[in-house]
């Protein structure tokens, strides 16, 4: 469901701030550095995980304020909120309906995509980077993936920990292990699905101006979780790390017509390959879900040349709520209806 009114309190660069977008496109507007991008920000931190920037919550207070911050939306009859105390800068709380509430419950309540001008070097970029791009497109189809990978980071850094000793507690590897075992195999499970059903839904994309993706999964081939640790124990040991597991995977992306991996492509190829990824994806998402997810896309439309940038606006419209950012207006033409904002430092206002 679209978020119809977002509340900011000592959030990055604004004291207070309320706006109430439409459920199409909302079109943010201003100069670099005006703080457009950290209303984005703002709704993506209404999922779990550290939202679109991946910043330390701490980062998140604005100077000058308490210490703590507050981001809050209306989402139907439901009031859904998310932020810090000063007390306790790095401790996320999460309030539904002004009850408290785990952080992975808000994948039930909201399913939210991104791009940014930082992952158009996505395909160049790290496997730990994909990795979590990729997680991010399985916890929009499948809630429950926040909390099996939460689990799973959670048993490896403990062994990781354990295996340092000289002497290890063989009862609670063991039991660290099992956990392991079980909560990997979720994550790798729900991975292969969403990757399997992204792949043919890429595959029946439209032949537009955005290349078509063709995607799998390497690094990790989800073996006996449980039997390869205990096997790897010393090897772990010696290493600092757990070196087996489905934290070794990697999205693997090609070009589907040139048969090409995405990291050889040109720039504008990679840029377009990855729009029609999440587009795709959220395609996806609406069949799963019945009803569209969130896009945040910032500064898209500037890296796009005037016939992408219409293909774009073309693919977009009647997605759902849509949230675009842009130095200037006129970036936007071709756009029909839509909520517009003029951002300022410390405001958005109606335009």
């Amino acid at each position: 469901m679209p978020v119809s009114r977002l509340t900011l309190t000592d959030f990055r660069s604004y004291a207070s701030a309320a706006i109430e977008p439409g459920s199409g496109f909302v079109l943010l507007f201003g100069e670099n550095g005006a703080g457009k991008t950290n209303l984005l920000e703002a709704v993506s931190m209404l999922t779990p995980g550290r939202g679109l920037r991946g910043a330390p919550l701490s980062e998140m207070a604005r100077h000058g304020g308490g210490g703590g911050w507050a981001a809050a939306a209306t989402i139907g009859d439901a009031e859904i909120g998310t932020g810090t105390q000063p007390s306790a800068p790095e401790r996320r709380q999460v309030r539904i309906n002004s009850a408290p509430a785990a952080v992975n419950s808000l994948g039930e309540w909201l399913s939210i995509l991104w791009l940014t001008p930082a992952m158009d070097r996505l395909f160049t970029a790290t496997a730990g980077e994909r990795r979590r791009f990729l997680d991010r497109l399985v916890l929009a189809l499948d809630p429950g993936h926040a909390h099996h990978s939460t689990r799973y980071d959670a048993a490896m850094r403990a062994r990781n920990k354990l295996l340092v000793d000289a002497q290890w507690d063989e009862a609670w590897l063991g039991s660290l292990e099992i956990a392991m075992a079980e909560h990997g195999a979720a994550v790798a499970d729900a991975r292969a699905r969403a990757v399997a059903a992204l792949d043919e839904r890429l595959a029946e994309a439209p032949e537009d101006e955005f290349a078509r993706a063709q995607i799998g999964l390497e690094g990790w081939d989800a073996a006996d979780l449980a039997s390869t640790l205990h096997a790897n124990r010393s090897r772990d040991a010696a290493a600092g790390r757990t070196t087996e597991g489905p934290h070794r995977q990697d999205l693997a992306v090609f070009h589907r017509a040139k048969g090409m991996p995405a990291a050889q492509s040109s720039t504008g190829e990679q840029k377009a390959l990855l729009l029609g990824l999440v587009l795709a994806h959220a395609d996806l998402v609406a069949d799963r879900r019945g009803e569209p997810p969130i896009l945040l896309l910032d500064e898209v439309a500037a890296h796009l040349d005037p016939k992408r940038r219409a293909a774009l606006f073309d693919r977009l419209e009647g997605r759902g709520q849509v949230w675009m950012t842009a130095t200037e207006a006129s970036l936007f033409e071709g756009i029909g209806a839509a909520s517009r904002f003029h951002v300022e430092p410390g405001a958005a206002n109606p335009a």
